[in-house]
């Protein structure tokens, strides 16, 4: 006997509070739940695009971003559950059922999800920051907030996901929270005895050869501080205000200052000391002088060894490195197809 296509369609397959669910409502709950999907993913890209064009400035846009893929998708499913003549009331008991299991089984998800909400309100971490966990010696660039972890690149281009929570209860430091550069402070030493006044202009003149220097604008100048008296040195810092790019490549940032601080005291004359301790042998088996010491296996060095910096300076790698970060040409992996935050 023939069965009419309508007459099947319409056949409910199981009840739910009461209501029946047919293979017809089925389809039309997937056909809007897919639809809820598909506009979602199609929200986030158009969102994620437009955040990609204001470089650090689209925090605002970035919690959109998120609210959009997860408030589209949910009232999709929603208006699906409703197409089905389904009420949540429907669900009370199942929910109220499985509410103790999933509360145990999954309070860590669930945790880590609220913790990602708090952290894309409460506007501490953005998309874009330079961000640094003591505790671990974690350091690095927020590439995305997710459900459950934050997204962090260093600078050495390794992705590490932190647990939102570590955010909530851990203290850490957020370098770029204001979009602005801070103050770093380089130290250096130099031998006792040589002219501070001339070793300031010799290594202020060093840090604004460095491209990252910022220019001196009122208290936010480069200076070099003495700070202390060390055993065999003066102890000097750099003070200097670098670029924002700069600040979010703390070791190249550093190594770029040291190096131009050790050009120009070279090519200046001055002294880097390094501790020293005399020792003299007065005889070995007989032996004196530079006998003694090849008796013992070593061998005099000739004053005047010691290698000179070139007059033009050398090769400053961390420099470079520096300014191809700032131009924004650095190497960098590919994107995955997940990836939309910005870098």
């Amino acid at each position: 006997m023939d069965v009419p296509l309508s007459s099947f369609a319409d056949k409910a397959l199981f009840h739910v509070g009461g209501t029946p669910v047919t293979i017809s409502g089925l389809v039309v709950a997937a056909t809007i739940a897919a639809v809820a999907f598909v506009v979602s993913h199609l929200a986030v890209l158009v969102i994620a695009r437009a955040r990609s064009r204001m470089d650090e400035a689209g925090g605002g846009l970035y919690i959109l971003e998120k609210f959009a893929g997860y408030g589209i998708a949910i009232l999709g499913v929603l208006m699906a559950l409703s197409s089905l003549g389904l009420s949540l009331s429907s669900f009370a008991v199942f929910a109220g059922a499985i509410g103790v299991g999933v509360g145990l089984g999954l309070q860590g998800v669930i945790k880590e999800f609220v913790s990602g909400i708090v952290l894309l309100f409460d506007s501490i971490i953005n998309v874009g920051d330079y961000v640094e966990l003591p505790g671990s010696k974690l350091r690095g660039l927020v590439r995305e907030i997710g459900t459950r972890a934050v997204h962090i690149r260093n600078n050495d281009n390794v992705d590490i996901f932190v647990p939102n929570s570590r955010f909530i209860e851990e203290r850490f430091i957020n370098w770029t929270l204001q979009g602005e550069t801070r103050r770093i402070h380089v130290p250096f030493s130099v031998a006792y005895g040589t002219d501070k006044a001339f070793v300031r202009d010799v290594v202020l003149a060093a840090a604004r050869s460095i491209d990252a220097t910022m220019p001196d604008d009122g208290p936010r100048r480069s200076q070099v501080w003495l700070v202390g008296f060390g055993d065999s040195a003066l102890d000097f810092e750099l003070v200097v205000w670098p670029n924002l790019a700069a600040v979010k490549r703390p070791n190249a940032m550093t190594a770029a200052y040291l190096w131009a601080i050790d050009d120009a005291l070279r090519a200046a004359g001055i002294e880097i000391p390094f501790p020293q301790r005399d020792v003299r042998v007065r005889s070995v088996l007989g032996r004196e002088g530079d006998a003694a010491l090849e008796a013992l296996g070593y061998t005099a060095r000739p004053d005047g060894q010691a290698r000179v910096a070139p007059a033009g300076g050398s090769r400053n790698d961390a420099a470079q490195d520096l300014a191809a970060h700032a131009r924004g040409d650095d190497p960098q992996p590919p994107p995955r197809g997940g990836d939309k935050a910005g870098h």
